[in-house]
């Protein structure tokens, strides 16, 4: 299968790009490089520099490939910058979003995978999350991945589209090509690691009076090839014309606790990690998991590397190699 990677020179596009040519599928990489970076495109991916709001630039691209689906990774990410710059996340993950879809549309390319977010449910009033609870994002960021999963279904029924939407928190750890390079950085997993690695004097937690077992807020991490996993699996699910399906990809139990990953990465590194406990963070509930329980008996998929010590330990590996590029 001939697919394009939207974002695939960011970190989870780029394992998924590096999935697809395991998998022997050819691809195209279009990441207009903001937050990507030209290095983590697989040596033999085919690279389009270009914005997705070039909706014409974006129809020759998927022409002169001859794509057939497209995998969508392309987004502003931040929750906390959503909240203070509506504007950009509505223009980079909508506006762009539908500048894509109407290209696909002129490219006669009907089947999409989109990278969504479990952000979509905001404060949800049970865990784990299923796929029939009520979408109430507390963010611009969710709201706008909302919207986007909104057209998919529209444009499914007006003009065929078929997708599917993956909703998920936190990817971590790393493989040994590829790990995460955000900046700024706000992941904790990573940011965790600076600190025993020396680049960060501490980390700090934002709060340790929640109602958990140890007082932190708890989350998903899963594994970034289990999510690269996923999303090929999904690209391989795509069928019937018209049909559009969203699935929640969770690390398949109750989540992990700010300490608790803490306390893994002090095993793991062998180093003390200083930490200060701060105040709250806004809007911050005490737990998010969600439930994949859907997408493993519709099409299989089981995070294969939910350990969360494994999940450090590739991270760390990787921060590790003599030839790691800086962020």
């Amino acid at each position: 299968m001939r697919v394009v990677v939207t974002g695939g020179a960011g970190y989870i596009g780029s394992v998924v790009t590096d999935q697809l040519i395991a998998d022997g599928h050819e691809v195209l990489v279009i990441d207009n490089l903001v937050k990507g970076h030209l290095d983590a495109v697989h040596d033999s991916a085919q690279f389009a520099e270009i914005d997705l709001i070039e909706c014409d630039n974006i129809t020759n691209a998927l022409g002169e490939f001859g794509a057939d689906a497209v995998i969508h990774m392309a987004a502003a990410s931040l929750v906390g910058e959503s909240v203070t710059n509506p504007s950009k996340y509505y223009q980079e993950n909508v506006v762009a979003g539908l500048s894509l879809l109407d290209a696909m549309r002129d490219a006669s390319v009907t089947r999409i995978v989109f990278s969504s977010t479990a952000a979509v449910y905001g404060d949800p009033e049970k865990q784990p999350i299923e796929e029939t609870d009520a979408t109430t994002p507390t963010n611009p960021y969710g709201a706008a991945k909302l919207a986007f999963e909104h057209a998919l279904r529209w444009y499914g029924q007006a003009y065929g589209l078929s997708s599917i939407s993956l909703r998920y928190f936190n990817a971590a750890g790393a493989t040994t090509r590829r790990g995460e390079r955000h900046d700024p950085e706000t992941h904790l997993i990573p940011l965790v690691l600076d600190v025993a690695a020396g680049r960060r004097p501490e980390i700090l937690v934002f709060g340790d009076d929640y109602d958990t077992p140890d007082g932190t807020c708890v989350r998903d991490y899963i594994h970034v090839e289990d999510l690269a996993r996923a999303h090929t699996l999904a690209l391989q699910a795509l069928d019937a014309p018209g049909v559009a399906r969203s699935y929640n990809l969770g690390c398949g139990g109750t989540g992990y606790s700010v300490r608790q990953v803490l306390d893994a990465a002090i095993r793991v590194t062998g180093t003390d990690i200083p930490m200060r406990v701060v105040e709250r963070r806004a809007g911050d509930p005490p737990v998010l998991v969600a439930s994949s329980q859907r997408i493993a008996q519709d099409l299989g998929w089981q995070p294969q590397r939910q350990e969360l010590d494994e999940i450090l330990t590739t991270a760390w590996q990787w921060m590790q190699q003599p030839a790691h590029p800086s962020r």
